[in-house]
């Protein structure tokens, strides 16, 4: 049993997609954690509606809206979940079928697991039905990938294509996939002691950016964690949004962290304050 924690936030749409997704894993042994940062009541009546008709088990995880606290409520699931691994994703990427299997078959003591997504255009992400998930069509990259990844406007088109090719040949990935593996924040994993001992994620980020990633992973790296990708293997289709920016403010205090060089975070799962 593993555990995959999901963070949403008032996107409806893409948590119907996303559990269309999971009901197709070729891997079947995980549940559910939803990691709901205030979600409007909507999307408590969705999730409470469709959790009884899964063949997984989902537990939402929710706390009232006080702004951007991801790392609160990822915290929250990380401490409800049974399970000795976990998988983080957000909740405006959809998994390929062999996702949960790439991260549960490659998984290593002390080591940290990276995937990387495709970024659909706008027209593209539309296009994303209920259907074409249960059919899998969602997840072949095909020349209308290409093609739109190809369009002048940097804004209106698809990136990160060639991450969406499914490469289980060993040489091949041996030759293609070169360079340092690097923390997506929707989609890595690791083992649950390997997070306990950086004590989480550091909830003192309250803006986007760099606190779900950047920050996560220099602390797991001075805590002597193994890096390994999965990129082709473990693939997520990311659904068009504006571009977030990531916060000043959030800059400014990982500075400090780094200056610390400390891998334990003192506002995480325990409170060290």
């Amino acid at each position: 049993m593993l555990s995959l924690i999901i963070s949403v936030y008032n996107n409806i749409n893409a948590l119907q997609l996303i559990l269309t997704a999971l009901s197709v894993q070729s891997y079947k042994n995980f549940e559910v954690f939803i990691a709901d940062d205030g979600s409007d009541i909507k999307m408590i009546k969705f999730i409470s509606e469709t959790a009884p008709h899964l063949h997984f088990n989902i537990r939402h995880i929710y706390h009232e809206d006080k702004g951007f606290r991801k790392n609160k409520i990822l915290n929250l699931a990380i401490k409800e979940s049974q399970s000795d691994y976990l998988i983080f994703i957000d909740g405006d990427c959809i998994p390929h079928s062999e996702f949960i299997y790439q991260h549960y078959h490659n998984k290593e003591i002390n080591s940290v697991l990276c995937g990387r997504r495709v970024n659909l255009s706008k027209k593209l992400s539309d296009e994303l039905s209920v259907k074409k998930i249960q059919s899998k069509e969602y997840e072949k990259i095909s020349l209308k990938h290409i093609y739109d990844s190809w369009k002048l406007d940097k804004n209106s088109r698809s990136t990160w294509v060639e991450e969406g090719f499914f490469i289980k040949n060993k040489t091949i990935r041996k030759i293609y996939l070169k360079g340092e593996p690097r923390i997506v924040g929707c989609n890595f994993s690791l083992h649950k002691d390997t997070m306990e001992k950086i004590n989480g994620f550091d909830e003192n980020y309250e803006e986007p950016g760099i606190g779900e990633d950047t920050d996560i992973e220099y602390r797991l790296r001075l805590a002597g964690a193994k890096f390994k990708t999965l990129r082709n293997l473990a693939i997520l289709f990311h659904l068009y949004h504006s571009k977030t920016k990531s916060s000043e403010t959030n800059f400014k205090y990982f500075q400090k962290i780094k200056e610390q060089n400390e891998y334990l975070c003192k506002n995480g799962l325990r409170k060290l304050i």
